[in-house]
């Protein structure tokens, strides 16, 4: 019984915090959203550029700030490994997306990198990852 009273006022209270966070954002200009939105296509794009600098297959992203790729271009064909593998290989971590699929074998070859980076980091990562599978 305690536990689903928890429950049921967590469900039903749960964002009343944050109530106050987005109305201050709903407040802010049209200025404030297309600089954000602006910034995050840059680094989408740098990204984006120097992974397929380094080999990978990239699939453009529209709206998160995540980019997904293919590794099998490189003769890989386990995500997880080659996720595992890759911060001693080049400096830089990425996400296996078969972890979000009911079926892991629906994304084996594809893995997620983060661009909500500094671009200064970013433009690091690019350089490693050419490094690493660029020779």
């Amino acid at each position: 019984a305690a536990v689903r009273t928890t429950k049921q006022f967590l469900t039903y209270v749960a964002s009343g915090p944050f109530q106050y966070a987005v109305a201050e954002a709903l407040a802010l200009p049209d200025t404030y959203y297309a600089a954000f939105r602006d910034g995050l296509r840059a680094k989408r794009d740098l990204l984006d550029a120097g992974l397929r600098d380094a080999g990978f297959q990239v699939h453009v992203p529209q709206g998160t700030y995540f980019i997904t790729t293919d590794i099998a271009p490189f003769g890989e064909t386990d995500a997880l490994t080659f996720c595992r593998a890759l911060p001693e290989k080049a400096g830089v971590v990425a996400v296996p997306n078969s972890v979000f699929y009911d079926h892991p074998t629906a994304g084996r070859t594809q893995v997620r990198f983060a661009f909500c980076k500094r671009p200064e980091v970013l433009a690091d990562a690019a350089s490693r990852l050419r490094k690493a599978f660029n020779g």
